[in-house]
């Protein structure tokens, strides 16, 4: 049992941030061959954040089928549960990071704003 949605968000961190760590990315590749198709594949090959959480979302949806249809007798039943709540964990620290990025370009703004303000050219 592999957790799909979290290396394929693995990934697609690693694109947007242009992580070079070889070895993750090959494990994370090996770990997603076969399950590259629909918000996993997104996941995958993102390139921005906006869509990390677009595909994110769309993989929790899934996920959300798959607890809701599954037999609570299965033996894999509780993975799947933990599943669920290791993505809705993840998709809360993207959002997080998300806003962080946010904030850093509005303080880069403010900075830029006052270093004008301070020092004012001929315009």
């Amino acid at each position: 049992m592999t957790c799909h949605e979290l290396e394929a968000l693995r990934l697609g961190l690693m694109n947007v941030l242009g992580a070079t760590d070889r070895s993750a990315r090959e494990h994370a590749e090996k770990e997603l061959e076969g399950h590259l198709d629909g918000p996993i594949e997104g996941l995958a090959t993102a390139d921005s954040l906006a869509e990390l959480q677009r595909h994110l979302d769309a993989a929790l949806v899934d996920l959300e089928e798959q607890v809701a249809a599954a037999d609570e007798a299965d033996s894999d039943y509780d993975y799947l549960r933990g599943r669920l709540v290791a993505v809705r964990d993840a998709e809360r620290s993207l959002a997080r990071l998300a806003d962080h990025g946010d904030a850093l370009l509005a303080d880069l703004g403010e900075t830029h704003h006052s270093l004008h303000d301070a020092f004012p050219g001929d315009e």
